[in-house]
């Protein structure tokens, strides 16, 4: 769970307390997703300014929603927030004996829909063949294969342990969920690369597959930082995090199978609706084709 911050309303507030360890302690969340959570709890809490969270109303959730979207905040955001707010209510109503969710009901304003970026082809690949210089750099590109082979969350990734290996892995993902990925052979390659001299800096008895220069485990903060810096160095001219090369491999990977339900598979979504983005991004790149080869589409 979040540590508490001065002037938060969470700490004070024993339901949202009790709701926060049962998301840590029954439903396995993660330390991302109670971060989160923590946030939008107290968010409804300053909100409320004071007043019991079993006290507000529909008339209050909508009046909060309001505001929000007055001090412009996003559709999506407003979204997130109330889907928390919805979740503890549910609990109070199931665990405190709570007469009604005062958020069922109750939709965010809507936004324009939002694609995920994603890497050309051409990108990944410039990205991806860049030499390392040094046994940091090989433990680099064995990291960013990975993510664009497999098509990893950087808490995946950054859970890794060194003895699970070959041409495929079984990863933990969100609420504890497993699955089984497959390793493209340049990933196979580039990790082998990075085992061969992974032992010179890893830490005694250190099961991480991925370990900083001290030898220990990797933090996800580290991994995003190193793949910023790569991505400068290769000089691909945009911004690229971790989840860039996910949106990427579930993008070029449905461009040339079309098939949406491995895809969904292979990400891990519990929802094909979840999976279903990556079509609009495979229309994009087919109206690009057309505009750009159709006799009656092309400029003159």
């Amino acid at each position: 769970m979040a540590a508490r911050e001065p002037g938060d309303p969470v700490g004070d507030c024993e339901s949202a307390l009790a709701y926060l360890r049962q998301l840590a302690h029954e439903r396995r969340a993660s330390p991302h997703t109670l971060a989160a959570y923590h946030r939008d709890l107290g968010a409804l809490l300053r909100l409320a300014d004071g007043r019991p969270p079993e006290s507000l109303t529909p008339h209050d959730i909508r009046r909060f929603v309001a505001r929000l979207h007055g001090e412009g905040l996003g559709g999506r955001s407003i979204a997130r927030q109330l889907s928390a707010w919805r979740g503890y209510y549910r609990w109070l109503v199931l665990h405190r004996e709570h007469g009604a969710n005062p958020v069922d009901g109750i939709r965010a304003p809507k936004s324009p829909a939002r694609l995920p970026r994603v890497l050309s082809p051409d990108q990944a690949v410039a990205l991806l063949d860049h030499p390392p210089s040094d046994p940091l750099e090989i433990r680099d590109r064995a990291m960013f294969e990975l993510f664009y082979s497999s098509g990893l969350r950087l808490s995946e990734l950054a859970g890794l342990a060194v003895d699970l290996w070959g041409d495929e892995v079984t990863v933990t993902g969100k609420r504890g969920k497993t699955r089984i990925v497959p390793v493209g052979r340049a990933a196979q390659a580039a990790v082998a690369e990075w085992r061969s001299v992974r032992g010179a800096l890893a830490a005694p008895g250190e099961n991480a597959l991925f370990v900083s220069r001290l030898g220990r485990r990797l933090s996800s903060r580290a991994i995003e930082e190193r793949l910023r810096r790569w991505a400068a160095v290769v000089g691909l001219g945009v911004g690229v995090h971790p989840h860039m090369l996910r949106h990427s491999f579930a993008s070029h990977l449905l461009q040339s199978s079309g098939d949406l339900r491995a895809v969904q598979d292979l990400l891990g979504h519990a929802s094909i609706r979840s999976t279903q983005v990556y079509t609009h991004l495979d229309f994009q790149h087919l109206a690009k084709v057309y505009d750009n080869a159709h006799p009656r589409a092309r400029k003159r």
